[in-house]
Formats: structure tokens, C-alpha cells, sequence
């Protein structure tokens, strides 16, 4: 193969799983190659980009090699007019923006680490910011992805099809897949403009309910922010509110809010630094600790999710809870200290959150608790349908085996 293979590396490792082998291609065409012979010794390979969110899901059961995107980083086409971008996997999120911006456009997307997380990594592992609430999640914003297939077969779904897996929408199988369906080795993005104003309302002092009722508020009063937030405010809640766009726009939509009774209080508005020190705070927040925690519920639910999650954020040293109202997921980070008492605590907020459709996913969390606990929790009701894609897609079981919900 002409990317050749070298040893593995502590670097390569996939929750303390190591690979024997690493490959590292530089195209597309070396990528096909490096699984094509994969394929022909049988072996089991897993993906890595930049690794921000290589906690999630489970050990790959088994890891010879390991396949690296940071080679593939390439813009392969910028079509502005049509507010599209072609990109290669390996590429990091925060070098595409940079090559967005001189044209006055951006990909709608904001996980935190943006300098590490690579667009492959972005859409394997459905990673999202606070701007999801306006924007959508990955599979909103991919319109068409480049896969290389278990057996080295390059295939092509969404938009600028040149050859299609029949049957299959490729880009919604592959977000949130984890690896175990392909190699996503280029993705087709729709892009946004960049905005002309931003600006943040923040209301302290908000228990649940009220971060609820103002959220209800502002969408009723036909608002359309770009992110809502509600961040640790002691025992209660400092609710963020984000506005972008055009400048008087963003300004009317401030006011707007600000008068709705349910935004009452001593709320403030942040521009500028004041704004990006709130937001950067909240990646840090969802980022902290050793143990992070995923939950999803409907948003309607809100008061009942943030008391199943708050004896888990006991459990955890720092434990510190961030809700996002519109979307119905809240993010849970801390420090391991007790991995029985934590373990307990997430099989109970599971246990709570499941009558109201909700479920808990550890994102992150060392092997103690790994130990007691199951990453995923109870399969999804669509695991047989699930089973059936692996089959068609990986037959032999090679991709990341192990590493998904009910050891897919």
C-alpha cells in the first residue's frame, strides 16, 4: 500500500485499546488502498481524527490497526456562490472557518475544541455546539459525504453523487456511526453567512421551571436565536440567550426579549469579549472533568430531566450541569471520585429519564466506571435495524467492532 504502515502508538489508542498497526494516508486513493488490503488480511481498523471525542461509546473489542485523517485535510472545492464546501476528513474544524471567513461564511457549527476536532471526527461522533439550536445537528448541515467502505470500495451519497450505495442515505447513517460503517473521508457542507452582530441576554437566578417558561416565552414571541443555554448559577441557573444576524435585527430581537415578562430579573447583555468569555465558559464547562454525561430527553421535560441528573452531579466532584432548553439535552461533567456511588446515581437518572423518552450516554469516563457502568445503557429499541446496516455495510464486523451500542 502506498501509505505505509508503522507501528502502533500510545497515540493511537482507542480507549485503551491499542492498534498493532497505524496508517496514515494522504488521499483518497490511499485510503481505498490501506482498506483493500485490510480487508484482505482480515484485520479490524478503527478511525482517528483529532480524538476530541474518542470517549464516547464503548472499547473497539478488538483493534489491529488504526487508520489517521490528519493527512486528509484538504478543502476540495469552495463553491460560494452556492454556499457550499468540499472538505477532507482530517481537516480541523477551525482551519476550514478560517478558510470560510475571507468569503463571509462559516459552517454552522460550534463543538468546543475546534482547533483539534477534524470534520470527520465532527460527523462521526454527531458532535454539536450551543448553535445547533438554531442551525440543527451534523445531519442538517451534510448534503454529501465520500465513505470508503470495509472492503476499500469508495462510495458517494447526497449531493454530487458519482456512485451511491442503493437504498442507502449515506450522510444520516454515517453521523453519529462512530466508524463502524466506513471511513467518512470527505463531507459536502451547506454554509452559512457570517453574522454582521452577536449579541447574548443573560437572566440569572432561574430554577428549571423558569428556564423553561422563559425559553417558551421568547419561541412564542417568534424569536429565533442561534443558542440557548442555561449554565450553573449556583443551585439555580443563568439562562444565555444568543441573537445573530444583521445589526438591527439582532438589536430588535434583544429588546424583544427583554420585554417579555418571563426575562424579567437582572438580566444583562453581553457584546463583544464580555459575550465570548460566556460562551467559551460554556465549553469549558461541558468539557470539565474525567466523567461527562449526555442526556436527552423532550424539552417539555426539562424540570423532571435536571432533578434526575442532580444526584449524579452530587456524585461527581465539580459536578456541574448545563441544560439546553430548546433541543432537550443537558450535559453533565465532573470529577470521578466514588465509581460505585456514580455508577448508581446514572443508572438512576436512567431509570427517571426513560418514562419521558429520555436516556443518558456516557460521553467520556475512565475505566472504574466503565467497569460498573454501560456507556450506552439499555439498546435502542432499533438495535435489530441497526444489526441488519452493519451487516450490509460491514459484513465481516472489521469497523471499530464493539464500539457501538449493543456491541455493534
Amino acid at each position: 500500500m502506498s501509505a505505509a504502515p508503522r507501528p502502533g502508538a500510545p497515540e493511537d489508542a482507542i480507549l485503551g485499546v491499542a492498534p498493532r498497526l497505524a496508517i496514515e494516508p494522504a488521499t483518497l486513493e490511499e485510503a481505498a488502498e490501506a482498506m483493500r488490503a485490510l480487508a484482505a488480511d482480515r484485520l479490524a481498523v478503527a478511525f482517528l481524527g483529532g480524538g476530541t471525542d474518542l470517549g464516547l461509546g464503548t472499547p473497539p473489542a478488538r483493534l489491529d490497526a488504526a487508520l489517521r485523517t490528519r493527512r486528509l485535510a484538504r478543502v476540495r472545492e469552495h463553491a460560494p456562490s452556492d454556499q457550499i464546501v468540499a472538505v477532507e476528513a482530517g481537516m480541523t474544524l477551525g482551519a476550514l472557518q478560517r478558510h470560510l471567513a475571507p468569503h463571509g461564511q462559516r459552517l454552522a457549527l460550534d463543538p468546543p475544541l475546534p482547533e483539534e476536532a477534524t470534520v470527520g471526527g465532527i460527523v462521526a461522533a454527531n458532535a454539536f455546539g450551543p448553535r445547533r439550536a438554531r442551525f440543527g445537528p451534523v445531519r442538517d448541515l451534510v448534503i454529501g459525504v465520500t465513505v470508503v467502505r470495509a472492503d476499500g470500495t469508495v462510495a458517494r451519497g447526497g449531493g454530487k453523487v458519482v456512485k451511491n450505495v442503493a437504498g442507502f442515505d449515506l450522510p444520516r447513517l454515517l453521523c453519529g456511526s462512530l466508524g463502524t460503517l466506513g471511513l467518512v473521508a470527505e463531507v459536502v457542507f451547506r454554509l452559512h453567512p457570517l453574522p454582521e452582530a452577536s449579541a447574548t441576554v443573560a437572566i440569572p437566578g432561574l430554577a428549571p421551571e423558569a428556564v423553561r417558561a422563559a425559553t417558551l416565552a421568547a419561541l412564542e414571541a417568534r424569536l429565533e436565536p442561534v443558542a440557548v443555554a442555561a449554565l450553573p448559577d449556583g443551585e439555580r441557573f443563568r439562562l444565555a440567550v444568543r441573537f445573530e444576524g444583521f445589526g438591527p435585527g439582532v438589536r430588535d430581537q434583544v429588546e424583544r426579549l427583554l420585554a417579555l415578562p418571563a426575562a424579567a430579573g437582572g438580566r444583562e447583555v453581553l457584546e463583544g469579549k464580555d459575550e465570548a468569555a460566556l460562551w467559551a465558559g460554556h465549553d469549558a464547562l461541558v468539557r470539565a472533568g474525567d466523567v461527562r454525561v449526555k442526556a436527552a430527553f423532550l424539552p417539555s421535560g426539562l424540570a423532571a430531566a435536571a432533578a434526575a441528573l442532580r444526584p449524579l452531579a452530587a456524585a461527581l466532584g465539580r459536578g456541574a450541569l448545563v441544560l439546553h432548553p430548546t433541543l432537550g439535552i443537558a450535559v453533565l461533567s465532573g470529577a470521578l471520585a466514588e465509581p460505585a456511588r456514580a455508577a448508581a446515581a446514572l443508572e438512576a437518572a436512567r431509570v427517571a429519564l426513560r418514562p419521558r423518552n429520555g436516556s443518558a450516554v456516557l460521553a467520556a469516563a475512565p475505566p472504574a466506571l466503565r467497569a460498573l457502568a454501560d456507556p450506552w445503557g439499555a439498546p435502542p429499541p432499533a438495535l435489530e435495524i441497526m444489526r441488519r446496516l452493519k451487516g450490509e455495510l460491514d459484513p465481516d464486523a472489521r469497523l471499530a467492532p464493539g464500539r457501538f451500542a449493543g456491541g455493534l
